[in-house]
């Protein structure tokens, strides 16, 4: 890829690209609250300031056909991980292997088997996914050809479809300006259009749809509800999906705080079950809701009491559809990932064999990178033996069963982190071994709390799907063959990129380690 891309600029050319940059963000919602860390709250004391989200000055190099490869098989990730929703008996072998080890997993799970005790009264489940990759070079291939890795795969709040659309858009609209230098590396086709926005709104929307007409007696107006987490520094990526559901769709979007779920919404005495929620400043006016979409829950952070878990088990009960359900949050926990991609697993093709998505299996398999368990397996013990020498381990990431970023372990420092869990290797179990994806190294700069930073850069490239399936049970909640079990709606929605430094562990952009990118593609 060209080594002199980004071109280098003038002091007056950097000035009129970062004016533009800053007004353009702003009049466009590529924005974010500002962190406690750059502005107090005495300074801001109403929360009405805003500031450029993290995002790059330019658009990062990236291979179009990985690009191109990535999307492609997003549609056979979704139904791979609606298949796995949709499994019960697999994913409670491998659920029971964590909640001795993971309290928090052991509480979603617990969520289910309360809800399964009573009966699922909503069949049917969306999907909003992330699958994320880095590119990949084999060293051992002289002359290789890049190819993409999988790092993970999101099923419970997929941040960043608002704002990522945004920043393609940013730009495009910088290229059209001439606010970069003439270079013959950006051409016509450089820039791909992002339909996050409107591919991740039409996915609620359809699933609003497919609930149907009110089931309340007298009938009520029918909503979304996001359920979010406040303050939020990321409220502009979420109004960007949920303002379109209002404006385009006609369908009323309440944003509700994990902690206030118990406080404005009541579920029906009767078999139905209905979900209601009652707006603090409307009183008058209870919504029956269709639709729940997850920003909060994922962490263990975001269950501060008993409470917290009586809310989550409260929406769970309910008739409205969840994005996503609790075993769709449970799939994609990192075991599950470890399950599909250790050498020889039998897992890909057992959920795929069957399905429209069957062509795709190798595909989907050549995204997988070396990924092990801490167990007693022969797989478990060859990874143990690598991730508590501090040589070995230099390779590797220490993955646990956590959203969101911050939380992992690398190289040299994971023997000593594993060290600290004591000799009860059980504990150990509830993380998974990763070989490090090495992506190759380019440059740019990014704008992040009104700094510019130059250098070396990563990126992660992230595609989105929408799925919507009939899980494997009847009306009255009971479990049945899965027979029944089925896609109905499934989509590629987009794309994210991320780009961080390239001494940066974590990619986080929300977590405050990245920041917002947008691809160039490029033949390589």
């Amino acid at each position: 890829m060209d080594a002199d891309f980004p071109p280098k600029t003038t002091p007056e050319q950097q000035e009129y690209l970062l004016s533009n940059i800053k007004d353009w963000s702003i009049l466009n919602g590529l924005a974010i609250r500002p962190s406690a860390n750059l502005l107090s709250t005495s300074t801001d004391l109403s929360g009405v300031l805003a500031t450029t989200a993290p995002v790059t000055l330019y658009p990062s190099l990236f291979p179009r056909t990985c690009f191109d490869e990535a999307r492609a098989i997003q549609q056979a990730y979704n139904e791979l991980y609606a298949a796995i929703a949709r499994d019960q008996d697999w994913l409670k072998q491998i659920i029971e292997r964590l909640i001795q080890v993971d309290d928090f997993i052991a509480r979603l799970w617990n969520v289910h088997l309360e809800v399964e005790k009573e009966g699922y009264v909503q069949n049917l489940s969306l999907g909003l996914f992330r699958s994320d990759y880095m590119i990949h070079t084999d060293p051992a291939i002289p002359n290789a050809e890049p190819t993409i890795k999988q790092v993970e795969f999101n099923t419970i709040a997929s941040s960043f479809g608002g704002l990522s659309t945004k920043v393609s858009q940013l730009h495009s609209y910088l290229d059209s300006i001439s606010a970069y230098p003439p270079t013959t590396t950006i051409t016509a086709t450089s820039f791909p259009t992002n339909p996050c926005i409107d591919s991740l709104s039409l996915g609620f929307s359809t699933a609003h749809r497919a609930y149907g007409p009110s089931k309340s007696s007298p009938s009520l107006p029918l909503c979304i509800l996001f359920i979010v987490t406040v303050p939020e520094s990321n409220i502009f990526d979420q109004l960007a999906l949920s303002t379109p559901l209002q404006t385009t769709y006609g369908i009323p979007t309440f944003r509700l705080a994990f902690s206030s779920i118990l406080d404005h919404t009541s579920v029906s005495s009767n078999k139905d079950r209905i979900l209601t929620y009652t707006p603090p400043h409307s009183p008058n006016t209870p919504y029956e809701v269709s639709l729940i979409y997850f920003r909060a829950g994922y962490s263990p952070s975001h269950y501060t009491s008993s409470t917290s878990w009586d809310a989550r088990l409260h929406l769970e009960r309910s008739a409205a559809i969840k994005c996503p359900s609790i075993l769709t949050h449970l799939a994609g926990s990192k075991k599950i990932q470890q399950e599909l991609a250790t050498p020889n697993s039998p897992h890909l093709a057992n959920f795929l064999s069957r399905t429209s998505s069957a062509d795709m299996i190798e595909r989907i398999r050549n995204t997988f990178t070396a990924i092990y368990p801490l167990d007693d397996t022969p797989e478990g013990q060859h990874a143990i033996r690598l991730a508590t020498n501090t040589k070995d381990s230099g390779g590797y990431v220490l993955k646990p069963q956590r959203e969101g970023g911050g939380n992992n372990i690398y190289g040299s420092k994971i023997p000593a982190f594993l060290a600290s869990l004591g000799d009860d290797q059980q504990k150990w179990r509830s993380h998974i071994l990763m070989e490090l994806i090495k992506p190759p190294t380019l440059r740019n700069s990014i704008f992040r709390n009104g700094q510019v930073q130059s250098g070396e850069v990563i990126g992660e490239l992230g595609v989105y799907g929408v799925c919507l399936w009939r899980n494997g049970h009847d009306e009255a909640g009971r479990k049945t063959d899965g027979q029944d079990g089925a896609v109905l709606e499934n989509w590629e929605a987009g794309f994210l990129l991320r780009t961080k430094g390239s001494e940066s562990e974590e990619g986080g952009v929300a977590a405050g380690f990245g920041a917002v990118d947008s691809p160039c593609l490029v033949d390589v």
